[in-house]
């Protein structure tokens, strides 16, 4: 309601002339992303069980396939944002990566009613024997898994943008205010969404069926697809401009070109600065051989009149280098995060280990076994708001100095707890294998005499994990870039879950290899009764301890750098008669 009342408080600041964007177009936009978000999580955490029950896969075939479609959905954020900034604007690519769900969640629920799109039904315990998908069906299959993948890319990282655009008066003397709100009422929708996804919608599956429980997604996102086009004609629609990528190669070229220059005989003259009122940056000596690209070599050959770069992939500014080299310095605290986000991706083996387990809380009423990251994002949301609320105030009451943690010692306590939450989930899994196998109890058999309550210790320390690391790093990554980069760090942030995903395969796939070498039973066997998935897990724990040890170097380097003497101190103008 504040941001309701604070907007309706200052229209009569608005140009009347002024009819595009503001308040009325927020129900469309965060709709929009809201339906989307409810739709593509509410299809991920049951996913792997359709498609070992439904398309006779192998966990591994299975969760190797989940990896690669996360991987794809994050990383292909990375090209919305560029044909948002560079090409079509963020409306046009909001709208396409809108339908472009639709379009693959509806094929997505044709396998679920089509039996020519997927293999006859098997009996899962002889998987072996079991009619392997065919080529045309995989193809479908896959199909559905890249569209989405490409709606969520283009979707997800411009909405909230495109969101903020609409907001963005400055005439509006509150207009940083509003804009803060809407952030705020933003980021709280995607959490209730993710709620609902990982409990409503896995409920539904559970209890009525594939066809049933995929056709939802499908029609909510046929309504998020009608929301967002049907606020079209209010919608403020920035137009694309150049992006920060286009800019990051023209460095890398620029600097290629000019290889031969020495840097000793440079003057402080020689580099150019975009604007003469841009602010004043010093180039350092860190990446060193970036610095030429901005050296101007003939100033009548490479200056405009008007004192821009004749040709921009031959002479670049200083700005765009200190940009660069500031994205290159945080890249290794930045993969640090890749170990914690593979971590957080384990759901699909913990779908099939919660399954085989009591998940009831009353007597006729049992938690999904899809909806046990619900525990994490709970401990997430409650961690937030008493750090925010709480944790801080008492430290600016007794140390006197406001601000909370700072973000590099949050990022090493997430590393540890994710370590910690992976030495659990072995140590649990150990026992639940060790039950099952007393009882000899099939996979997909009655449930083992253990309640599955035991794995929300787990999702409870990952849940802190992320918090701790997640929010850290994108507090960081905003402390060490340039203004100009901020609108940057998500796409950053998401490459690495892109990362993570990828790894996450090929991790898979060789600990399969592995470790079934001779004919032995493999740790990730598709009867994680017979296989050793707590060896699995302590692997990952190893890989955390390790990545832990990574972070501490990068800190001892990062800190060296802090004490780097700037190269240059070279305060140029472009102003010329």
């Amino acid at each position: 309601m504040a941001i309701i009342e604070e907007e309706e408080s200052l229209l009569d600041h608005l140009p009347k002339t002024y009819t595009k964007g503001g308040l009325k177009t927020m129900p469309f936009i965060i709709v929009n992303e809201t339906l989307e978000k409810v739709a593509s999580y509410g299809l991920q955490p049951n996913m792997v069980i359709y498609l070992m029950k439904v398309y006779n896969l192998e966990i591994v075939t299975a969760t190797s396939l989940l990896s690669m479609w996360s991987a794809l959905s994050h990383g292909l954020a990375l090209l919305g944002a560029f044909v948002s900034d560079s090409f079509l604007g963020r409306f046009t690519v909001v709208a396409i990566g809108s339908i472009s769900s639709l379009f693959g969640m509806t094929i997505l629920w044709l396998t679920t009613m089509v039996p020519q799109l997927r293999p006859s039904h098997c009996d899962h315990f002889e998987i072996n024997e079991c009619d392997r998908p065919t080529p045309a069906q995989l193809l479908v299959l896959l199909f559905s898994f890249g569209t989405i993948a490409l709606g969520a890319g283009f979707v997800r990282p411009c909405s909230i943008a495109f969101g903020a655009d609409q907001l963005d008066n400055k005439e509006n003397p509150n207009n940083k205010r509003i804009v803060e709100s809407y952030f705020n009422w933003y980021y709280a929708t995607i959490g209730m969404s993710t709620l609902a996804a990982t409990t409503l919608i896995v409920y539904i599956q559970d209890a009525f069926g594939w066809r049933i429980g995929f056709g939802i997604p499908a029609i909510l996102m046929f309504f998020s697809v009608s929301a967002f086009l049907l606020g079209s004609s209010m919608y403020i629609k920035v137009s694309a401009s150049e992006s920060l990528f286009t800019g990051f190669f023209q460095v890398l070229v620029a600097s290629v070109r000019k290889r031969n220059i020495d840097l000793h005989s440079v003057n402080c003259e020689d580099y150019y600065h975009q604007s003469s009122d841009s602010e004043i940056q010093a180039l350092t000596s860190s990446f060193r051989c970036l610095n030429k690209s901005c050296i101007i070599e003939d100033p009548e050959r490479d200056i405009n009149p008007d004192g821009f770069a004749s040709n921009p992939w031959r002479l670049c500014s200083v700005e765009q280098v200190v940009s660069l080299k500031s994205l290159l310095r945080v890249v290794p605290m930045w993969s640090s995060n890749i170990m914690v986000q593979l971590s957080l991706n384990q759901f699909s083996f913990a779908t099939l280990q919660t399954k085989t387990m009591d998940r009831h809380i009353f007597s006729d009423f049992e938690i999904p076994a899809g909806s046990f990251s619900v525990f994490m994002v709970i401990t997430l949301v409650i961690w937030i708001a008493f750090y925010d609320c709480a944790l801080v105030p008492i430290k600016t009451r007794y140390t006197g100095q406001p601000g909370g943690l700072s973000p590099v010692l949050r990022m090493g306590i997430g590393l540890v707890l994710s370590a910690a939450a992976m030495v659990l989930s072995a140590i649990t899994e150990g026992i639940r294998r060790g039950i099952a196998i007393d009882q000899k109890e099939p996979q997909d058999g009655p449930n083992i005499n253990m309640s599955a309550m035991w794995f929300v210790p787990q999702y409870v320390l990952l849940g802190l994990a992320d918090a701790f690391n997640a929010i850290g790093l994108v507090e960081f990554l905003y402390s060490e870039l340039p203004k100009s980069m901020t609108s940057f760090v998500v796409a950053i942030f998401t490459l690495g879950m892109s990362v993570s995903g990828f790894f996450g395969s090929v991790l898979v796939n060789v600990v399969d290899i592995v470790t079934s070498y001779g004919g032995g039973v493999s740790w990730l066997s598709s009867n994680i009764n017979n296989g050793h998935l707590d060896y699995y897990y302590w692997l990952l724990a190893f890989l955390n301890v390790v990545n832990f040890l990574y972070f501490l170097l990068i800190i001892c380097r990062y800190n060296r750098h802090e004490q780097e003497v700037k190269e240059k101190q070279c305060e140029y103008s472009t102003q010329r008669a």
